[in-house]
């Protein structure tokens, strides 16, 4: 059985972590990580996507059509499988994750920073600022691993979506944030992989060059996954496609939890 920390980096291009990622790069190099291409969920929205990456279904059957639809998750999802299974859950993300899988409306006071075992994100630190730093939220995430040492830990960095959608994603902007992102994920993985991590880092969805997503082209629906395992053992570069769909059973099987028929997808540990 593994714990597990997964990195949705919001609006990460495949294309562009495989030119700017240098050190997740250098592990696949080394086999000491395997890389995936996904292929993500339409819409490629956000909202739609993070709840794709949870509950392992599509739009059309978990409800989350766009980004104005703003309730809880009324599907079997991570989160709320490892709550019941007495796992202990994290994340430092937008405030968004907060209303899909704990309370309807965020409440910036009250919402903000919660320690509560009752809910299925129970240790979490949510922001609502579009530009928020990504060191900011590293650090949050350092801080819950180290405080709490939570079974699932969700990291979701997004101003590299914030920087995509105001310059583009050929942008001097947007290309330098990947290669800044990919520092921070360096600095957590020696120690996360020492205390029994198994670490994922994906995205909802990709950017174009002329700073929209939503639609259907690979620019817009072709992401990243990168898999590293406590022994440090991977297979390198797959180049295989997989569905967005698979990562939220691959996230069950490791933290060694029954998958729901509501998940179709083949794990892929």
């Amino acid at each position: 059985m593994s714990k597990v920390i997964l990195i949705v980096s919001d609006a990460l291009r495949d294309d562009a972590a495989q030119q700017g990622m240098g050190y997740l790069q250098h592990l696949v190099e080394v086999k000491k990580a395997t890389r995936f291409h996904v292929t993500a969920e339409l819409p490629t929205m956000s909202r739609p996507n993070y709840e794709a990456l949870h509950t392992g279904v599509s739009s059309s059957t978990h409800g989350i059509v766009n980004n104005s639809i703003v309730r809880r998750s009324i599907m079997p999802n991570v989160f709320e499988l490892a709550r019941a299974a007495g796992k202990v859950t994290a994340a430092s993300v937008y405030a968004w994750y907060s209303e899909l899988y704990n309370r309807v409306p965020y409440d910036a006071v009250l919402d903000r920073e919660v320690d509560d075992a009752a809910l299925n994100i129970q240790h979490g630190r949510f922001y609502t600022a579009y530009d928020m730093p990504d060191d900011e939220v590293f650090a949050a995430a350092a801080t819950l691993l180290r405080r709490y040492i939570p079974d699932y830990l969700l990291i979701h960095p997004m101003l590299l979506d914030t920087l995509g959608e105001a310059y583009g994603a050929q942008s001097e902007q947007y290309r330098k944030q990947v290669i800044v992102q990919d520092g921070l994920i360096a600095s957590l993985l020696p120690d996360a992989l020492k205390a029994g991590y198994t670490i994922m880092v994906t995205a909802d969805h990709g950017i174009s060059d002329d700073r929209i997503h939503g639609g259907t082209t690979d620019d817009v629906r072709r992401v990243p996954l990168y898999i590293m395992t406590p022994d440090e053992s991977g297979a390198g570069d797959t180049d295989k496609t997989v569905s967005q769909l698979q990562i939220a059973p691959t996230v069950l099987k490791l933290l060694d939890m029954p998958i729901p028929e509501t998940m179709k997808g083949h794990p892929l540990v």
